[in-house]
């Protein structure tokens, strides 16, 4: 069934970035679901399955060049219009990342040109204020805007309280409570999901991000699963990153539960998670301060003072340090690639210089 690209957030800037490839006679088109080799695309006709085309595989040096849940692509549809091969990746307005799970210096994208992230946390025993720092901060990174979505308002002993312990994490950052028991309650959701706006839910398993989406859609489109009793912890209910379609507008992106995301760059975005201590920080003695024992920190003074809370600023050091380890080792894997490339580099010279030698004395 044709698809009104406008509804899954095409606009005029992905229009200009893809004339060359209009031109080319493709189609543009979004990836809504992403498996092994293969992706699930939306284009004005449709639905397809799809695949990379030989040229941008050759072409794919890292992860990150190939197609992400939330790409726009540029594609080339078959004959029957029920497969397409996927031409070119058109450049992301702004990506969610995460670091690859068992690789420290590879970049996952987890979904791509979102507008809003809608941060979900369980108002049950699993609820963890640090994890949701550690969420703000690559929420931040990504260049969408950061939303925290406090589900499960019906098991909490003290909503308001939990609110206001969320909101204290950064003020601009807007805080709803919802229960997925009560539908009602999703109608704040419900202004960021205008016509053409992209959603992500992200959040640890068990928090009830597809239920959230079946509610909001207004069917049990996503599978979900009950969480344990004994400690409030959810099982993957969703295996893979998807895209919805809303009927009123908008997009919704759900993703498998991330129990520990791995930080990838968060330049920007730990400023923008902590911004109260980068306020501070401004007034340290030393610019290069860490706040750890160095004099006339106005961080560490806030502490003491009770203005800033010792948990917060333990927070703020441990992603500081990872994001130190994390630089540390992109670093060690560029030096080990540009040797890699100067070996080859270097082969290949060899073996021109001695085919021409060899040409030169049959002459």
């Amino acid at each position: 069934m044709p698809v009104d690209l406008t509804r899954l957030g095409w606009n005029t800037r992905f229009a200009d970035a893809f004339a060359p490839y209009a031109e080319r006679g493709l189609q543009p088109a979004r990836v809504s679901l992403e498996h092994t080799h293969i992706y699930r695309v939306f284009s004005g006709e449709g639905e397809a399955l799809a695949r990379v085309a030989g040229r941008l595989r050759h072409h794919a040096s890292v992860r990150t060049d190939y197609p992400a849940v939330g790409d726009w692509v540029a594609v080339e549809r078959d004959t029957q219009g029920d497969e397409a091969r996927i031409h070119a990746v058109l450049p992301r307005k702004s990506r969610f990342s995460r670091r690859a799970a068992g690789d420290v210096t590879e970049e996952q994208i987890v979904a791509a040109n979102i507008d809003t992230v809608f941060l979900v946390a369980g108002l049950d025993d699993d609820f963890n204020p640090r994890r949701l720092e550690r969420y703000l901060v690559v929420a931040w990174e990504s260049g969408a805007s950061p939303v925290i979505v406090l589900n499960k308002a019906d098991l909490a002993v003290d909503v308001n309280a939990r609110l206001d312990e969320a909101a204290s994490l950064n003020q601009s950052v807007p805080v709803h409570a919802v229960s997925c028991r009560t539908v009602q309650t999703l109608d704040v959701l419900r202004p960021y999901l205008g016509e053409g706006q992209t959603v992500a839910l992200l959040g640890s398993s068990g928090v009830g991000k597809s239920t959230i989406v079946n509610r909001l859609i207004g069917r049990d489109m996503l599978r979900t699963r009950d969480v344990r009793e004994s400690d409030s912890r959810g099982r993957h209910a969703s295996t893979s990153r998807q895209l919805v379609l809303l009927h009123d507008g908008g997009v919704l992106i759900d993703t498998p539960g991330l129990r520990e995301i791995q930080l990838w760059e968060t330049g920007e975005g730990l400023s923008g998670a902590f911004a109260e201590i980068d306020r501070l920080a401004e007034r340290c003695r030393f610019r290069d301060c860490q706040h750890r024992t160095e004099p006339g920190c106005a961080v560490r003074q806030a502490v003491a003072d009770g203005t800033l809370t010792a948990e917060r600023l333990a927070s703020f050091q441990k992603l500081l340090d990872e994001q130190a380890y994390q630089a540390r080792q992109q670093d060690e894997r560029a030096l080990i690639e540009d040797k890699r490339k100067g070996r080859i580099g270097a082969k290949a010279l060899r073996k021109h210089l001695k085919s021409k030698r060899s040409g030169g004395s049959s002459a």
